[in-house]
This record gives structure tokens, C-alpha cells and sequence, in this order.
């Protein structure tokens, strides 16, 4: 998923770059070029009006088939590409979220491409009336949410979870803006009590951005506020749309 803020893509290139190291992951053949999907993409928001306050879904899947085996030697005629547009803004910054802990524990990338969700786990926020479910690994440590990955903050430091986890382009960019604000952080193996009694925990995900979590299966979360941290995070990712490198510009629509 991207975000289209004013007129602008951002971090495209970044999202491209994934997209492309999965397909290969995957053994995808024939895979549509990087110009193609960028005009694909520009050509869509084109025909919706769009140049703020949505974002852009990509799916790309093995395309049409010969047989209706599975193998995938039966794909012969290249990838398709799927763009979905839609209107959604992202929620202010004082938004707070609750959250819930799986049952499902994420997997390991022996079981799964570490760029896809877990789908079952995605229902149970849904049930249990909170905005997005904390996976767990194999051993029991925090991993990511069910749509994105997950950040706490302790005495000053960004705590980020490091086993397992979604390797996301939000979280890149929030380990990058880390560095530039001077936030001493620290990447590693992370327990779910940790968690209950950490500072500030925020969600990073592409559609929502950085979202303060003020609740954690029922337990209050610092002093069930935005924290400092959060705010000072938060600010520098909104005005990233203008800096230069991080954002690609939308061409003017043609007239009608």
C-alpha cells in the first residue's frame, strides 16, 4: 500500500523496490517493469480524480493460467497487476487505538514471505472491538500487528521489536527518523509484559501512518496519552511529502 499526500507518492520507489525483491522471492516470471507500473499506477489515480487524501493498493499476482493446477509452471502468460485507489484520510494525530493479542502466532520465514499479513489474525480486533491485533513469534515475543509493525518507547528509548517482524516501510522510515531527531533506540527481541508497561506504544502502517496505542488487552498504556516520543515521530513523518528524495510527484491529469 502507498499514500498520496498533495500531489505527491510517497516513498513509491521504496514500495516498488519490495514489491519486485517478493515477486523474485516468489519465482514470479515476466513481471511487469517498474515504468509500466509507475504509469499503470499514475494512469488509475488519473481516471479517480485522486492527488490527496487517498492510497493505492498493488497486488500482483502469477496472472492467467493454462490448467487450473497449482503449480505455478501453469502461469505462462506474465504477472497481472491489480490497482486499487481510494479515498481515505488518515486519522489526526491525537487518534488513539486500542489493541488485542492474537491467538495466532506469526510465522517464521520458513512458513511464510515475511511481506505478507496473516489473515485469521486480522479478524480478531474486529471481535474483540480494538483497532488491530499484536502477533507474537514462535517464542513468544512481540512481532508486528496484523497490519503493520509495532514500536514502544521506555526511559527516552524507541524500543523496536526485531525477530520475525514485517519488514515494512514505515518501520524503515521510523528507524530513519529516529536517527535525524537523535532518539536513542534499540532493536530487539521484545516481550508482551514489556509491552503492557512501556511509556508510549505507537502502530506504523502505510494507510493509518503512526498511530498511538493507548491500550493493550485492557491494560492503560503509560498515562493513556499520545507521549512525547509519539508527537515529536509523528510530526516529522507528515511533513516527509516535502522533502526531497521521499516523495514522487503526480503528473497533471489530462483534461477530459
Amino acid at each position: 500500500a502507498m499514500r498520496v499526500y498533495s500531489g505527491k507518492i510517497l516513498s513509491l520507489d521504496k514500495h516498488l523496490r519490495r514489491l519486485f525483491k517478493s515477486a523474485k522471492g516468489l519465482g514470479f516470471n515476466n513481471v511487469h517493469s517498474k515504468a509500466e507500473i509507475i504509469e499503470a499506477i499514475f494512469r488509475t489515480l488519473a481516471a479517480n480524480g485522486m492527488r490527496d487524501g487517498a492510497h493505492i493498493q498493488l497486488a500482483l499476482t502469477r496472472g492467467e493460467k493454462v490448467s487450473t493446477r497449482i503449480s505455478p509452471r501453469c502461469n505462462v502468460y506474465g504477472t497481472t497487476l491489480i490497482i486499487i485507489c481510494e479515498w481515505t484520510k488518515q486519522p489526526a494525530t491525537e487518534s488513539t487505538v486500542s489493541l488485542t493479542t492474537a491467538s495466532q502466532r506469526g510465522n517464521s520465514p520458513q512458513a511464510r514471505d515475511p511481506n505478507t499479513f496473516n489473515s485469521l489474525a486480522m479478524i480478531q480486533p474486529d471481535l474483540a472491538g480494538c483497532k488491530d491485533a499484536i502477533l507474537l513469534d514462535s517464542n513468544g515475543f512481540v512481532s508486528e500487528t496484523s497490519a503493520g509493525n509495532i514500536f514502544m518507547a521506555d526511559d527516552g528509548v524507541l524500543i523496536a521489536p526485531a525477530n520475525h517482524c514485517l519488514p515494512g516501510i514505515v518501520r524503515e522510515t521510523v528507524l530513519a527518523l529516529v536517527d535525524e531527531l537523535g532518539i536513542t533506540k534499540d532493536k530487539r527481541p521484545v516481550s508482551l509484559a514489556e509491552f503492557y508497561g512501556a511509556d508510549e506504544v505507537f502502530t506504523a502502517a502505510t494507510i493509518g501512518g503512526l498511530s498511538p496505542v493507548t491500550c493493550i488487552d485492557g491494560r492503560l498504556i503509560g498515562d493513556g496519552r499520545r507521549g512525547p516520543i509519539t508527537e515529536k515521530l509523528q510530526d516529522a513523518y507528515k511533513k516527509l511529502p516535502e522533502k526531497a528524495g521521499w516523495a514522487t510527484e503526480i503528473p497533471p491529469f489530462e483534461s477530459a
